[in-house]
């Protein structure tokens, strides 16, 4: 099953994401801040990333940036998960190369894993 990195500073988050998506059989990585995220996608190589946009140390746009950037992980979808639902976020969001842009607010954690399902989908 795929492999998934949850970036999400707010712990009840992404343990939330992390138990919905182990009960359908995805591998799971959680990563708290910016830095660590990165760390972990050049290490583990998931097959997709959530990633929230305010982080500790290196926020959202710094991580899509650098992984944009490089030949190794540009291929890497991301779905960005956020609270920033101001349109200016949005397009710079999409522009920088994210699959998609959820905002939290007007999800429920089924739709997004669906989102993530159609988006890993599209991908193989």
């Amino acid at each position: 099953m795929a492999k998934i990195l949850i970036v999400e500073d707010d712990t009840f988050i992404s343990r939330m994401y992390e138990a919905k998506l182990n009960n359908l059989g995805y591998q799971t990585k959680i990563a708290e801040n910016g830095q660590d995220g990165l760390q972990i996608i050049k290490e583990w190589l998931p097959d997709l990333v959530l990633l929230d946009l305010i982080l500790p140390i290196l926020d959202g746009f710094e991580v899509l940036k650098e992984l944009k950037a490089d030949n190794n992980f540009k291929n890497i979808p991301i779905i960005i998960l956020s609270n920033l639902d101001q349109k200016e976020n949005i397009e710079k969001g999409i522009a920088l190369g994210a699959s998609d842009y959820i905002i939290k607010a007007q999800f429920t954690p089924s739709e997004v894993v669906e989102k993530i399902e159609k988006c890993l989908k599209s991908r193989s």
